[in-house]
């Protein structure tokens, strides 16, 4: 029988914010600055239920060693019986042998749940909880759709490091104001704040300790051991595509997957992202000039071209439904 390493107390960090704050792009560099000798695994939570995140991550994890990628669409994370995410976190312990461990829930997920899932008598044997970072932008605080929201709310409330991203954006007013926010509904004592651009953060923030207010057990706080083996992701079919839908936190998702054979025309897709009015589009393509990925927040577009991707998907986020329909016929006029 072959020896089998023990998973103990691995450093374990929550890192979250809101929509399209930039967490996968921050969890990335933080991925690029690892120690070599380290093995970091990262467990990514999306509310939509087509998953896109992991091909996100793919340039990273192809050029570095040691770098494990585990994702559960469906915003299941936030609940604490959700029985796919912890499921998901086993398999995943086991499989990296991490030295370190990162989880990035989706943007409308309520952080208090996952730590309160993480602080389960099973999880307090096998990792250690340190610092949640939360993103955020300032320029948010003046937004009351951002600062009514109870997610939104909860992220810099549980945060022990609060990253103010996208700092080169900023007005002169928007961090002081950031600062005042945080003081008045939180208190600034227990929290350290920074401003970054471009999502970077600094590894020694991943060091700082949790607050013990953070980490309360829920009721019925014992996990048993979980299944090794978990419900497969959506992929795409045999032929032509599929779609899902999600809703919650007063938003709704539609994804689509289509098949290898299905390529598209990218004058088309650039077209079409940047005509769509939605809270946030992701989105990965195999195009007639190669593989490529988009990302859409507060309509600004990125593309990013990518090494050879399995099929094409994208999901779209809105606060109104309505906002979605008439997508997939779009969709399928870019087709080659």
């Amino acid at each position: 029988m072959k020896n089998r390493e023990s998973i103990n107390r691995v450093p374990t960090n929550v890192i979250t914010g809101f929509l399209g704050v930039g967490k996968t792009t921050a969890i990335k560099k933080l991925l690029s600055s690892k120690p070599q000798s380290e093995r970091w695994a990262v467990l990514v939570n999306e509310f939509g239920e087509v998953g896109i995140d992991s091909n996100l991550f793919e340039e990273t994890t192809e050029s570095l060693n040691g770098i494990t990628i585990s994702q559960v669409p469906g915003g299941c994370m936030c609940c604490t019986n959700g029985l796919p995410i912890q499921m998901a976190l086993s398999v995943l312990l086991a499989k990296s042998k991490a030295h370190r461990l990162l989880i990035e829930p989706t943007g409308l997920g309520h952080p208090k749940e996952v730590l309160s899932m993480l602080s389960r008598d099973y999880y307090r044997k096998t990792l250690d909880v340190r610092a949640t970072l939360s993103l955020v932008d300032a320029r948010k605080i003046k937004d009351d759709r951002y600062t009514s929201n109870d997610t939104f709310n909860q992220q810099l409330e549980v945060a022990e490091v609060i990253v103010a991203n996208k700092a080169d954006l900023y007005g002169p007013g928007d961090f002081p104001e950031l600062l005042n926010y945080v003081e008045e509904k939180f208190s600034l004592d227990s929290k350290l704040i920074y401003q970054v651009e471009h999502g970077a953060l600094n590894l020694e923030w991943l060091h700082q300790s949790a607050l013990d207010k953070n980490l309360v057990s829920p009721e019925h706080a014992s996990a048993k051991e979980l299944p090794s083996t978990l419900p497969p992701n959506l992929e795409a079919p045999e032929e032509g595509f599929i779609s899902a839908e999600n809703s919650g936190e007063g938003f709704f998702s539609r994804g689509w997957i289509f098949n290898s054979d299905m390529h598209f025309k990218l004058d088309k897709l650039l077209s079409l992202v940047h005509g769509v009015e939605a809270e946030r589009l992701k989105g990965v393509f195999i195009t007639t000039k190669g593989s490529v990925a988009f990302n859409k927040v507060d309509s600004v577009v990125t593309q990013l071209n990518l090494n050879e991707v399995n099929d094409s998907r994208i999901e779209v986020i809105s606060g109104r439904i309505d906002t979605l329909e008439g997508i997939e016929a779009e969709l399928l006029t870019c087709l080659a």
